[in-house]
């Protein structure tokens, strides 16, 4: 059974937080006509304006680790909003999985291990992500996981707050989220057991083509493993997904447990951390200019001229930076 992909599969977006502190808008008079536009690599859906503040501001958080995609600029018009990010040419890890249908052990544990790196990362500044799934996590040219896409972000998680928003991925949802009940930074730890059950057998976890069915395997089937994988690959898989959030894999010490679990243990943390791992598979890109693991959907696109039509700046300054205020961001001279 094949998992095709489906347009923005993500339920609805986090609802407002009143302590998020937006700042003044630091570099309003930035403009489309200031970039290159080359090509078109992919499209996303439109976003409500708390989505878009959640991930502006998780994105400035960024820049202190190797796995998460980076924000160099953000800007506005008064029609659109605009972010200037890491260029990433690897590929989805949805694309490689989509090609090779699973991947081995080893390749699967390192990019869990780098993609737990930067989840834990975030759960350090009290974040939870809420949308992990191969399609949000890139590879970048040597074959490093990036993880991208921050706008479910939840802040101001502390180590026991919980919330209740409904939203990610259906297949990928926590059995406490499908029951709309008080969830914590354990959902994370359920979506990467979910993508590391997908890297080594080919689909998500409780995966059926009529959603609500997946819902009820989600909720009710027990863990199914199948084929030879070694006990630690099976011992950690059942702790990710275990259905009782405090006694999944993670509850107790977040990410810490993560590390010290036995699947992990050929795993250097601080060499990792500090890219001198080797990755297992080098997407072989020629350059920035190389597009082949990109879908030629959307590289062959033409650019549309919307895109970077600039309005008047005399009619339409103001009412953009009062429209989104706080979006706009350029790095000061520490920051570079």
């Amino acid at each position: 059974m094949d998992r095709s992909r489906s347009p923005d599969k993500s339920t609805q977006p986090p609802t407002p937080t009143d302590n998020i502190n937006l700042g003044p808008s630091a570099n309003p008079n930035a403009k489309p006509t200031d970039f290159d536009f080359l090509k078109v690599i992919g499209k996303g859906s439109f976003g409500k304006q708390n989505h878009i503040m959640a991930e502006r501001n998780v994105l400035l958080k960024n820049v202190k680790h190797p796995f998460l995609v980076g924000l160099h600029y953000s800007f506005q018009t008064s029609e659109k909003l605009y972010f200037v990010l890491d260029y990433v040419n690897g590929g989805e890890l949805f694309f490689h999985l989509q090609r090779e249908r699973c991947f081995r052990e080893p390749r699967a544990r390192f990019y869990a291990a780098e993609v737990a790196s930067a989840i834990g990362y975030l759960h350090s500044l009290n974040i939870i992500y809420r949308d992990l799934k191969p399609e949000n996590i890139l590879l970048d040219c040597q074959g490093h996981i990036v993880l991208t896409d921050f706008g479910l972000c939840k802040e101001g998680m502390e180590q026991e707050e919980t919330t209740s928003t409904f939203c990610g991925t259906p297949e990928y949802l926590a059995p406490e989220v499908l029951k709309k009940q008080p969830y914590d930074r354990t959902v994370d730890w359920w979506c990467l057991g979910a993508v590391l059950y997908e890297m080594l057998f080919g689909l998500p976890p409780f995966y059926s083509r009529d959603v609500s069915q997946m819902y009820d395997n989600i909720l009710h089937k027990p863990l199914q493993i199948q084929g030879s994988k070694t006990v630690a690959a099976c011992d950690i898989l059942q702790g990710l997904l275990h259905k009782d959030q405090k006694r999944r894999l993670g509850a107790k010490t977040d990410f810490l447990e993560i590390k010290n679990h036995v699947f992990f243990s050929p795993i250097n943390w601080d060499d990792l951390y500090h890219k001198r791992i080797t990755p297992p598979f080098n997407p072989n890109v020629a350059g920035p200019a190389d597009l082949r693991h990109f879908d030629p959907e959307f590289t062959q696109e033409a650019i549309s001229t919307s895109i970077t039509h600039t309005p008047d700046l005399a009619a339409s300054s103001s009412s953009a930076s009062d429209a989104f205020l706080g979006f706009s961001y350029a790095p000061t001279e520490e920051d570079i």
